[in-house]
């Protein structure tokens, strides 16, 4: 069986490059179908493991997706969350900042929405945008109201704040688990093709996609940098390859189900009163 959180993990220390890291499964890597199969059985665990989260209500869990255009953030949330309930469970797609977010600091916008214990957030893009297509695009920052701006410390100011701001999130109780979806330039090119040839999927095009894409380059530096500043113990990155989704999904997955497993969610244990209240209750159903 694969590893998948050890395999994909980050490293905490020490430089790598992103070219380092496969867009591609590893050998090895099960048919479509064994892998369909191990994702149902991982949604299941995962539905399971969220109503232990949902009664124990000491932990959060927080996931954060982070990907270039049409490496599969959305159809991977679907799927891998498809079993949980919705009722302790919550999706927000970031996309550009409102005149209101701008005016504030920029983790101002994710930390009204972060999740509270006992139940499981899911970040769509998130804080990371902000050393991410802001650093590729430092024209965007004209628009945030700020006092001053030095372009030679702003990204590690910026890491530093995400850094600290994660660490206290761990320290309260938030499960953190990042995920980088490594698509390849060539995947990414078959892919937006399809959204411009295929009817149902035109909605998703965007021509503004191609300029993105024409600075590759400047975009994979810019996550080589945040995935070495930013991944910690307290809050793991994690480069899934995404050229193949039924793999993708399998990794993202299991990664969450083993972190939730890890920290073990109990069913609260009732006391005395608790179950004279139950063997009262059952006695008075029965007398009905």
């Amino acid at each position: 069986m694969i590893d998948f959180p050890k395999r994909h993990r980050v490293p905490y220390e020490g430089r790598f490059s992103v070219s380092s890291l496969s867009c591609e499964p590893p050998k090895g890597t099960p048919s479509k179908d064994t892998l369909e199969e191990e994702l149902a059985d991982l949604v299941d665990r995962l539905d399971k493991l969220q109503q232990r989260l949902f009664a124990d209500e000491r932990f959060a869990l927080l996931t954060v997706f982070q990907a270039l255009d049409a490496a599969g953030k959305d159809s991977t949330i679907r799927k891998v969350f498809s079993g949980v309930n919705p009722a302790g469970f919550r999706v927000h797609a970031f996309g550009r900042p409102s005149e209101l977010e701008l005016r504030h600091d920029f983790l101002q916008r994710v930390t009204v929405r972060l999740p509270e214990r006992g139940k499981i957030g899911v970040f769509n893009r998130s804080h990371y945008e902000e050393v991410l297509v802001v650093r590729v695009h430092p024209e965007y920052l004209d628009a945030q109201h700020l006092p001053d701006v030095d372009l030679q410390r702003i990204w590690s100011d910026r890491f530093e704040a995400i850094r600290n701001f994660e660490e206290y999130l761990a320290n309260n109780g938030t499960v953190i688990l990042k995920f980088w979806l490594n698509v390849s330039r060539e995947e990414q090119k078959k892919r937006l093709i399809s959204r411009i040839q295929e009817d149902d999927k035109n909605w998703k095009f965007r021509f503004g996609d191609l300029d993105d894409r024409a600075r590759w380059d400047d975009f994979q530096s810019a996550y080589e940098d945040m995935l070495h500043e930013t991944s910690r113990p307290f809050a793991p990155w994690y480069a899934i390859p995404a050229d193949s989704k039924p793999y993708m999904r399998v990794a993202v997955a299991r990664t969450i189900v083993e972190a939730l497993e890890s920290i073990d969610p109990k069913f609260p244990k009732l006391g005395a009163a608790e179950r004279r209240e139950l063997k009262e209750g059952l006695s008075r159903l029965e007398r009905e």
